[in-house]
């Protein structure tokens, strides 16, 4: 047996550097790193209904060893995105309470979110 648990006679797997493609975006004033297929949770886009298509605006496109930051050749990059699903996020508690005064009191909160999947990076104009 070598070392890593792989036996004589069985060839390593290729090392092959897949060229993967990916993006930073920003939407409701979070970036996201998003690769084509993912599934992204963001902020609720109020506007789209589920099977509808977004777009959203680049800050950094990485193509393999490309990587492009340059504002004005990313101004015309957008991401395009179609909307999965509007739901609400775990629900977070907030408590106040004041020592030796009676002072309680409790909130709470859920997040409305839009679940989104990637469907297309355009390539940076080089």
């Amino acid at each position: 047996m070598l070392p890593g648990g792989w036996t004589a006679g069985v060839p390593f797997p290729s090392v092959e550097s897949e060229i993967r493609v990916y993006a930073i975006v920003r939407s409701g004033g979070r970036q996201h790193k998003v690769a084509v297929g993912d599934i992204v949770e963001v902020d609720k886009i109020s506007t789209a209904k589920v099977g509808d298509t977004v777009e959203l605006s680049t800050l950094l496109v990485v193509d393999g060893d490309a990587v492009t930051s340059d504002p004005w050749v990313l101004a015309g990059i957008k991401v395009q995105a179609e909307v999965v699903d509007h739901h609400k996020g775990q629900k977070i508690d907030i408590l106040r309470y004041k020592n030796k005064t009676g002072y309680r009191r409790r909130q709470g909160h859920r997040q409305q979110y839009t679940a989104i999947k990637v469907t297309e990076i355009p390539a940076a104009a080089k």
